[in-house]
């Protein structure tokens, strides 16, 4: 069975993260431990907390993490999850990410209510093995004020229109990413999940 690490750093919403892919089979452990999230099949970064705090809680590891997501271990990033693989956040100040994908996170700079949260669609880009058996303009949950904008476009899988359009959807290599919640989109969320898991089983 697949060992998979939801990474504990002081975030929400690691419970329903878990619980999400222990029913596609996978072994799951919450756990901020270096050696059990080297150990593991692939490292889950959920989300749901401040940026700032979200990387202090995880200093005394990251280098080792970026080396190991470097190396080829495979990663899945959940909304804020999402925003610190990215290189830097403006959310409290200027912030720095794990810098594995090159890119800022900035505030929605829209006239519309913040935060985000509920339904959106995604509208697919690219083809990707994340978004296999996805149909376009799924519908999504979201919960969110900060958005990612990549210097790479050509790793935005999906957009979102929100006042803005952002990437909702993002894959590089062994990194994968959504900026919305799939553990709580219904099928097609938990469809994402399961074709990670698929990717990683490879």
């Amino acid at each position: 069975m697949l060992k998979f690490v939801v990474v504990n750093y002081g975030v929400g919403n690691l419970r329903n993260v878990k619980r999400a892919f222990e029913e596609l089979e996978a072994e799951v452990s919450i756990t901020n431990d270096l050696e059990e999230i080297l150990g593991s099949d692939a490292i889950i970064f959920p989300g749901v907390g401040a940026f700032s705090k979200a990387m202090e809680n995880l200093s005394p590891i990251a280098d080792e993490l970026k080396e190991a997501i470097n190396d080829g271990k495979p990663v899945f990033g959940i909304c804020l999850g999402l925003q610190i693989l990215l290189t830097a956040s403006q959310e409290g100040g200027l912030n720095h990410g794990l810098g594995l994908v090159k890119g800022e996170v900035v505030k929605i700079d829209a006239n519309v209510k913040l935060p985000h949260i509920g339904w959106n669609t995604i509208e697919i880009k690219r083809e990707n093995p994340l978004v296999e058996g996805i149909p376009n303009n799924s519908f999504m949950y979201f919960a969110h004020t900060y958005i990612p904008k990549t210097a790479d476009k050509e790793v935005i899988i999906a957009e979102t229109e929100y006042g803005t359009k952002f990437p909702s959807i993002i894959a590089k290599r062994n990194i994968f990413a959504t900026q919305f919640h799939p553990e709580k989109s219904g099928k097609n969320g938990l469809k994402i999940l399961e074709n990670f898991v698929k990717l990683v089983r490879r």
